[in-house]
């Protein structure tokens, strides 16, 4: 014990109590997890929600990290953090993983609809989306992998840079210079495919 308040001297004092929680559920204590949990949650759902914007999805997040934290409390060190610090990291972490997730299984759903035609569509409509999609396609494989998968975020998901950067797990700056040469290349590569099809007509 010695030895602990040893390493909490240089935390403040409400992280030294959350820090003697953490330290308690690691030894099985479930009221220190109960007293852990009333005193974070509002902060753990708080990121939750500004990360993945949907309350349910907030929730569930916010029930993985305190079944993490019940799991993994041992894993904390006050040498390498204020619990406050590690909180964030393990919901952040949690989050992006889930909005990676469902990133990923939006883009499957997506595309399998956007290949279907409905039954209502003509045969000049399905053949003008074909089209389309085919040339949006053909402009977005031009580009890096980088650049197509930060525009797509950007534009069919409707995610900010930060948000983009956090999933990709890459500096800000970098997917601003993505997204900016990419875009550029896009509307050159679209821009001449148009043209070429007036010419053609």
């Amino acid at each position: 014990m010695t030895d602990l308040k040893d390493k909490l001297s240089k935390l403040p004092s409400n992280e030294k109590d959350l820090a003697e929680l953490i330290d308690k559920i690691a030894r099985g204590c479930e009221s220190a997890l109960s007293k852990f949990y009333d005193l974070t949650v509002s902060r753990v759902y708080g990121l939750a929600l500004k990360i993945l914007t949907k309350n349910h999805d907030a929730d569930e997040v916010a029930m993985d990290v305190f079944k993490q934290i019940w799991n993994k409390a041992a894993d904390y060190s006050p040498e390498r953090g204020s619990p406050t610090a590690w909180l964030i990291t393990l919901t952040r972490s949690r989050s992006i993983d889930r909005l990676r997730t469902d990133m990923k299984r939006k883009i499957r759903e997506d595309s399998l609809d956007f290949n279907v035609p409905t039954s209502s569509s003509t045969s000049d409509e399905k053949t003008e989306i074909r089209e389309k999609r085919d040339l949006i396609n053909d402009a977005l494989s031009a580009l890096s992998p980088g650049q197509r998968k930060s525009i797509e975020l950007a534009y069919y998901y409707g995610l900010t840079q930060v948000e983009i950067a956090d999933i990709m797990n890459e500096p800000l700056g970098t997917v601003k210079s993505w997204m900016r040469a990419g875009m550029i290349k896009l509307r050159t590569n679209l821009g001449a495919d148009e043209l070429e099809t007036q010419e053609a007509g």
